[in-house]
């Protein structure tokens, strides 16, 4: 099977980009990462940034025939791990934090990982099949019908992420998925919350159309992300992959 993919990290309404976005081949496979560093958060880039390395190292050295949950789960500790050390050598007051989603495409076959509120989303026929849940308090909430979609945006915690990679040595929650057989359409898209607060699930989840790059729906997507969101508008970065037949 054959893929398409592409990459995007917009500034959007911010003054520095603490997003990182890598799409690295490698290990008879494909490594998708999305990090967003924390804004409130001293070294937000240093963090995003460490973690992507950490991650893309981790794949580099894997064997070709390494089980996938298994490794996602090990390499983001180790990212979680080289988060935590770089905070501790350079000394910053409130350390570097980032959240972060991860994908491994082998033998046509995606598996993924996320901690925080960078989201992974899988879509079929250009419909949304599933996408990760937040490790936020406003999930919780949105899980347990204590609140509803159309209240998200104003609510006072929308922004307080429950886990994430560095800060306090002990290892986050990571969420896997089971592991997904893709079929020539498919589509995977990795993103921080500028582009999906902006978007809407809707959007993401229809995809390019039919004639469409990839590439080109990515970035008018991430624009109208911003766009919806000026003049408050996140970082907003994406890796998106499209399966194609042979």
């Amino acid at each position: 099977m054959r893929f398409e993919t592409a990459e995007i990290s917009l500034l959007g309404d911010r003054e520095d980009n603490q997003d990182r976005v890598a799409i690295h081949a490698g290990a008879g496979g494909l490594l998708m990462v999305v990090a967003d560093g924390m804004g409130g958060h001293s070294g937000g880039a240093l963090a995003a940034a460490t973690a992507v390395d950490s991650l893309r190292d981790s794949y580099a050295a894997a064997e070709p025939a390494f089980d996938a949950a298994k490794f996602l789960h090990a390499a983001i500790v180790r990212a979680h791990d080289a988060v935590v050390a770089v905070g501790e050598e350079v000394g910053i007051g409130s350390r570097p934090r980032t959240t972060c989603a991860v994908c491994v495409v082998c033998d046509g076959v995606a598996t993924w990982a996320h901690v925080g509120d960078t989201r992974v989303y899988f879509a079929r026929d250009g419909a949304l099949v599933t996408r990760t849940r937040d490790h936020t308090a406003i999930e919780a909430l949105l899980q347990d019908g204590l609140i509803s979609e159309d209240e998200i945006p104003g609510h006072p915690m929308r922004h307080y992420v429950e886990f994430c990679l560095g800060g306090a040595p002990e290892r986050p929650l990571i969420t896997l998925s089971e592991p997904v057989a893709l079929v020539p359409g498919d589509l995977l898209l990795l993103c921080s919350d500028g582009l999906w607060s902006g978007a809407g699930d809707a959007m993401l989840a229809a995809g390019p159309q039919q004639g469409t790059s990839l590439a080109d729906w990515l970035s008018r997507t991430a624009g109208r992300a911003v766009r919806a969101c000026t003049p408050y508008s996140d970082n907003t970065t994406a890796a998106a992959l499209r399966a194609l037949a042979d």
